[in-house]
């Protein structure tokens, strides 16, 4: 996932602008998504705002900072009284960057681009990380959370199709307390929740009805490699099963507009990492199976040895052509149809 972004310099509302990603030419899905006119779309979370529930959510949300269990971890750190969490942040908002970008998936892309907000600190911790100065440094800016609703209607105003949450599972109270500011400035970009995956089932939960686009990455098959280049997260791979089965219930296979940008769904990344570490057969066979053939997977190839990764001999080099193409033929053999990558 090559996804570099330096905090630069300033919109009037923030300061916060990243630099704009070349632009990234994939290939169409195979068959035809669900289609929706853009005129008859509306964010999920404008339902629950007028019907007061959204501040409820909120409140939820906030009251789990006072002993942390954003995310599996649940390591009950009260973040609201200054203390770090296993992710190293506290209550306090801290964002990279933000800006339109151009290289996610088409149906994100489009043409004004993805509205992406890049939080700092990360609950995951990647041996491999290729944001590593942002997710194991915490670069970035403190802002307060009616600024994080400024700029997100500042991508809005840019021209952007969506507003892209990254690494958004251990600031989710924020994101939704400044997601209640830009509504009331105006907000109607569908919300893309960008997570690497191991996410609490419990505020998956609350986020239904909130979230319109989940794109979770599904890393690892395998818990002993998961445990060894992700800071012990064992239980990743059944957590992240059961929360991308959550994610599914919630908003289903992707829709997209008039212009096929997406509006509602599920987008499932995954990673191609060499000698099979990502266990691509057991993923694709979960998909297939578990969810919808239909759904949306993106088979990525961008993996470079980044961070701690050389540390590792088998994470020392890129994918082989080789690995690539035979993550992407068991994805046809398991029968998926909307496929980004083949």
């Amino acid at each position: 996932m090559d996804r570099r972004h330096f905090l630069r310099g300033s919109p009037a509302a923030l300061g916060l602008v990243g630099l704009l990603p070349a632009a990234c030419s994939r290939p169409a899905p195979k068959a035809g998504l669900p289609r929706m006119n853009s005129s008859d779309f509306l964010p999920a979370y404008l339902k629950l705002e007028r019907a007061g529930e959204l501040a409820e959510r909120e409140k939820q949300l906030q009251a789990i900072y006072s002993g942390c269990r954003l995310c599996p971890r649940a390591c009950g750190a009260n973040r609201r009284q200054g203390e770090k969490g296993v992710c190293q942040a506290t209550s306090r908002l801290k964002v990279s960057s933000a800006h339109p970008h151009y290289g996610e998936e088409r149906p994100l892309v489009g043409r004004g681009g993805s509205g992406t907000v890049f939080f700092s600190h990360c609950n995951l911790l990647c041996v491999y990380c290729q944001n590593w100065e942002i997710s194991h440094r915490g670069d970035g800016r403190y802002i307060g959370d009616e600024q994080l609703g400024r700029l997100m209607l500042s991508l809005q105003e840019r021209g952007c199709h969506n507003i892209n949450v990254v690494t958004p599972t251990h600031v989710v109270p924020n994101i939704v307390s400044g997601l209640r500011h830009a509504i009331r400035m105006g907000l109607r970009l569908p919300l893309v929740y960008n997570t690497g995956g191991y996410d609490s089932l419990e505020v998956i939960r609350l986020l239904d009805g909130i979230v319109d686009i989940y794109l979770p990455d599904y890393k690892y098959t395998d818990p002993e490699k998961a445990a060894k280049y992700s800071a012990e997260a064992r239980d990743y791979p059944e957590v992240a099963a059961a929360v991308i089965e959550e994610m599914h219930r919630q908003v289903g296979e992707l829709t997209v507009d008039e212009r096929g940008v997406a509006l509602r769904g599920l987008i499932i990344r995954h990673l191609v990492l060499p000698e099979d570490i990502a266990g691509t057969e057991k993923f694709v066979k979960f998909v297939a199976q578990r969810l919808t053939r239909g759904t949306y997977v993106s088979i990525m190839a961008q993996y470079r040895p980044e961070h701690r990764a050389r540390q590792y001999p088998e994470l020392s080099r890129r994918v082989t052509t080789a690995e690539y193409q035979r993550a992407v033929a068991l994805a046809r053999q398991y029968g998926l149809t909307n496929l980004d990558g083949g």
